[in-house]
């Protein structure tokens, strides 16, 4: 069976960004972040404040660690030695949840036995000593209302977390009052940030001209180091919540997704472009030239990571995964345009997430100019899907043309520890 050609190209035609639309998209990110530094309303951007600006690199001292983005909790005592040094002197991780054991997560659970919990593995993590002084940072991956680096308010759960009463609540405050009841006084939370700030602090402390950090994994978000020129305001990082971003035309596959997911009308841009729904595009493209319309295969992105590397001289692999998952067999032809399907997606969220990078880089500049500077990345999108750096680099150079030189990408895969031990560090200036 052979895919029909004209149907084919229609279909990588509407998932493919030319130039044009590229430096559109940069353009308009770039407006929504002027619009959103006057007023937040009229910006598809948050522009959420962290109250936190850049590390100097110089910070020392042993510092507490708490990285709480999902189901799985981790504490690190960190010594941080600065020049941008950094020694991980313990390191304790556990589940909020295990199946048939206990559970904290969900709606039977309270507010007290989830921070118990944490507060038992803060213990862990100082070998019971109650007595030596310890500043505490939190990465908190949860939308939270925050008015100081201190006071976050969770506003809801997300990630399936059913917890009743912490929404509402400034988290530090649960927290440090459950380190009280297990007389752990010794232990001050200072500081909450979200995970893509952590990445850009860790990243800014190892090395010089680092102003943007982002997220690009199973879901997508931006941060940057806002200057604020012409105003007397101390420069801070904003996180921008980018996965909302909504000045984006959807092709009809984007919209019949969009119109089927949870939340209709939101997260344009994550929807476009992250690991979580990639998968999901794949196969309702790939349903359309199978003449299955509307069938959903379960396709995830480590697929399509899978299908694009395949290079034996049958496409075994790729036959394997398309027939595992809709019980067709391909022939060699179809197999490779199987392939070029998966890299178009691939390069297409590459090129929109460059985009938002660089109307970053625009707004930083003040021009169309670049300062010379490495945008930090943290995620197994960036990390491990075949085609995704290469192409944000080569977005980097149609829109900055010659500029591109002084602007390049950095992995940053430990921020949301070393982020989070760097805040509490800062938050003694």
């Amino acid at each position: 069976m052979a895919f029909e050609k004209n149907q084919f190209d229609d279909i990588i035609e509407e998932f493919t960004v030319n130039g044009d639309t590229l430096h559109e998209i940069a353009a308009d990110f770039r407006y929504d972040l002027r619009k959103g530094l006057q007023n937040p309303d009229e910006s598809s951007l948050r522009m959420l404040k962290s109250y936190v600006g850049l590390p100097t690199g110089r910070e020392t001292g042993e510092y507490l660690a708490l990285d709480f983005g999902g189901t799985n909790l981790r504490v690190l005592r960190i010594q941080l030695k600065g020049e941008g040094k950094f020694e991980i002197l313990k390191k304790v991780a556990k589940p909020l949840k295990v199946e048939g054991v206990y559970d904290f997560i969900g709606p039977d659970s309270t507010a007290e036995q989830m921070f118990d919990f944490i507060a038992e593995l803060v213990d862990e993590a100082i070998d019971g000593d109650h007595t030596k002084k310890y500043l505490l940072g939190h990465t908190f991956s949860f939308p939270s209302e925050q008015s100081d680096l201190y006071n976050a308010k969770l506003i809801i759960w997300t990630k399936e977390f059913a917890t009743p009463g912490v929404e509402g609540k400034v988290v530090n405050d649960l927290l440090k009052e459950a380190l009280h009841r297990q007389g752990i006084d010794n232990v001050e939370p200072t500081a909450v940030i979200n995970d893509t700030v952590a990445v850009l602090l860790a990243a800014a402390y190892k090395q010089p001209d680092v102003y943007i950090g982002s997220i690009y994994a199973t879901g997508h978000n931006t941060c940057y180091l806002e200057p604020y020129a012409d105003s007397a305001d101390e420069p801070m990082i904003l996180n921008l919540e980018s996965g909302g971003f909504m000045k984006l035309v959807p092709n009809r596959f984007d919209e019949a997704f969009d119109q089927a997911s949870e939340k209709p009308g939101e997260q344009r841009l994550e929807k476009m472009v992250s690991g979580r729904y990639m998968g999901e595009l794949f196969g309702m493209a790939l349903a359309e030239l199978l003449g299955e319309s509307g069938k959903s295969y379960g396709f995830t992105s480590i697929d399509m990571s899978n299908i694009i590397v395949d290079d034996s001289g049958n496409r075994q692999q790729v036959q394997q995964i398309v027939s595992g998952r809709t019980g067709r067999t391909l022939d060699l032809a179809d197999c490779q345009q199987v392939q070029k399907l998966a890299s178009t997606l691939v390069i297409r969220s590459a090129r929109l997430v460059t985009a938002s990078y660089v109307g970053i880089i625009w707004q930083l500049n003040g021009t169309d100019k670049a300062l010379k500077q490495h945008i930090a990345i943290d995620g197994s999108v960036y990390e491990k899907m075949p085609l995704a750096k290469e192409n944000i680099m080569q977005a980097l150079s149609e829109l900055l043309g010659e500029d591109s030189a002084v602007v390049d990408t950095v992995l940053e895969n430990g921020g949301s520890g070393l982020g989070a031990a760097i805040a509490a560090a800062m938050s003694q200036r």
